[in-house]
């Protein structure tokens, strides 16, 4: 059979009124596509992709065959397709709400290279199509919304790498490496983005500056200083955002100066770790 994009195994069925299908494509890991949908009577004809297919039940349950049988899939559950297996879909019991992607083989088999340790480890395979992993589906939504939004891609990127790592681990069944401290390439690291908080910088930016792989640096990170980089970074823009508040900058002023990818972006993250607003904060300053 030959492989289809899933955008063309949706698009194979016309959705219903009360149905929604929404493509898009991820800037990290080369524009990955994603997806997020509501399916009350869609069905997919039986298709195979190129890539797999990762993804999480958000509401209802899906049903599915493929050369592992008859499988079903309830709220808080992922789902594994493998690549070139054959797979169908259908609502059951009155539909389903999912969000799923489609990573490439390199991009499975360069995380389980850095995962492993190892670079003759091969491609990972799910022999599960269906689990039940709470941390894994927490993890998985928190990536997927992330990088829908687009705010953040450090944030998107770097949520996406830990759930990818942890589930090759745990589903894929891939032994990891446990990275010891690196108290010189986080020290770098740390002092990149301390200095350069104000840019668009990836994780491949970090891991190339700390010369360890994605998974090593963000262990290694976490270990060393109990953030993963992302968290780091986020706490040094609010910083830097609240000395040019106190200053007298306006928060849209602020957003700009220090990363964020607007005055809204700003003013979620600065509530979260701060408890105000940056406009009241800003006023408990002025003279």
């Amino acid at each position: 059979m030959d492989t289809v994009t899933q955008e063309e195994a949706v698009a194979a069925t016309p959705l219903a009124d009360d149905e929604r299908a929404r493509f898009f494509a991820a800037s990290p890991f080369g524009g990955l596509e994603c997806l997020t949908a509501t399916f009350r009577l869609h069905r997919y004809a039986p298709h195979a992709h190129e890539t797999y297919a990762v993804g999480a039940i958000l509401a209802g349950c899906e049903t599915f065959s493929s050369r592992r049988g008859r499988g079903y899939a309830g709220p808080g559950e992922l789902v594994f397709m493998n690549p070139h297996e054959v797979h169908d879909g259908a609502p059951h019991d009155g539909g389903y709400a999912y969000r799923m992607s489609y990573p490439s083989i390199e991009t499975l088999g360069a995380v389980a290279a850095e995962v492993s340790g190892r670079s003759d480890v091969g491609i990972p395979f799910f022999p599960q199509p269906v689990v039940h992993d709470p941390a894994g589906f927490a993890l998985f939504v928190e990536a997927h919304v992330a990088l829908q939004e687009d705010e953040d891609a450090l944030k998107g990127a770097e949520l996406l790498y830990r759930f990818l790592s942890l589930v090759i681990v745990r589903h894929a069944r891939l032994p990891a490496r446990e990275p010891g401290r690196e108290h010189g390439p986080v020290a770098r690291v740390k002092a990149l983005l301390g200095e350069r908080f104000a840019e668009p910088l990836t994780l491949e930016d970090l891991a190339a500056e700390a010369r360890l792989s994605r998974h090593h640096l963000i262990r290694a990170f976490a270990r060393e200083t109990g953030m993963t980089p992302h968290a780091f970074l986020v706490n040094r823009r609010i910083n830097a955002a609240e000395t040019l508040l106190r200053a007298g900058l306006s928060p849209a002023e602020v957003a700009q100066a220090t990363g964020f990818a607007d005055q809204s972006h700003l003013t979620r993250a600065f509530k979260l770790r701060r408890g105000v607003t940056p406009g009241a904060y800003r006023m408990a300053f002025a003279r």
